[in-house]
């Protein structure tokens, strides 16, 4: 039996691996860094909730489009969360933004976490499904 959305993301270190995407083909699910290594998410979310990961290098210069519109201000912790949101959503960034920025609606019916690992921002979130899809932030 999974364990509970909360207790997914208070332990989220200890689901989260890098490696290549060979290494990570098992992870639930994974998101894809720039130098082609991956970062996996390896526990299986509660029933009836879906999971989401992104990660990006905390270094990494922000590019001035996004800077300008979102401010630099803990850019790739909003950023990643903004991802992570949009995958469970199955909405494109540019659908997004408009509507949200890089912000959590009020009524996002799930849960969040951001965190460092080592040299990367990673952000985990958590939604309910409904019939095997996930509900769509408004």
């Amino acid at each position: 039996m999974a364990p509970p959305a909360s207790d997914l993301l208070d332990r989220a270190e200890s689901y989260l691996r890098v490696g290549s995407a060979e290494e990570m083909a098992d992870a639930v699910t994974r998101s894809h860094l720039p130098d082609f290594r991956c970062v996996g998410w390896y526990a299986v979310p509660p029933p009836g909730w879906s999971v989401a990961i992104d990660a990006e290098y905390a270094g990494r210069q922000i590019p001035q489009p996004l800077a300008r519109r979102f401010g630099t201000e803990a850019f790739w912790e909003r950023w990643t969360r903004a991802e992570c949101l949009c995958k469970l959503a199955d909405t494109p960034m540019l659908a997004w933004w408009p509507q949200h920025g890089l912000d959590v609606p009020d009524d996002f019916p799930g849960a969040w976490r951001t965190l460092r690992l080592d040299d990367l921002v990673v952000s985990v979130a958590l939604s309910p499904t409904t019939a095997g899809r996930t509900l769509r932030p408004a």
